[in-house]
């Protein structure tokens, strides 16, 4: 993982649910994503990518540990990479599963935000 300070809030996500734990390393906001993006979950996602009054954001999401992810997660991404480009930021996926990467592709979701095979990769483009 890149070096930098980091600083961290989260909670636990209960069986099924979501966890998302936010850390800031050297100005970029990394989302650690654990569990399933779904209808019932994706509140919490939404809020976590809120950049309501953030200049020039810059947000990594790790999703290593994301299980499944449906048509809910693909909106909630389209829509904070446009906020988040819309305020001058950038918004950039990590490690996604292979069956996550597979919603991604063929919905097209990739070609728009950048896909990273590694957190490293991620936080350094």
């Amino acid at each position: 993982m890149a070096e930098g300070r980091k600083t961290g809030t989260g909670r636990a996500a209960p069986a099924g649910g979501l966890s998302v734990v936010a850390t800031a390393t050297d100005g970029i906001r990394m989302l650690t994503l654990t569990g399933e993006i779904d209808h019932h979950t994706g509140d919490q996602l939404r809020r976590a990518l809120d950049v309501t009054d953030t200049a020039r954001p810059r947000i990594v999401i790790d999703m290593r540990r994301v299980t499944f992810m449906d048509s809910t997660g693909i909106n909630i991404l389209t829509a904070a990479y446009q906020a988040v480009t819309g305020a001058g930021g950038r918004l950039r996926l990590a490690g996604a599963t292979d069956s996550v990467l597979y919603v991604l592709h063929i919905v097209g979701v990739d070609d728009i935000i950048q896909c990273h095979p590694t957190l490293d990769e991620a936080l350094a483009a």
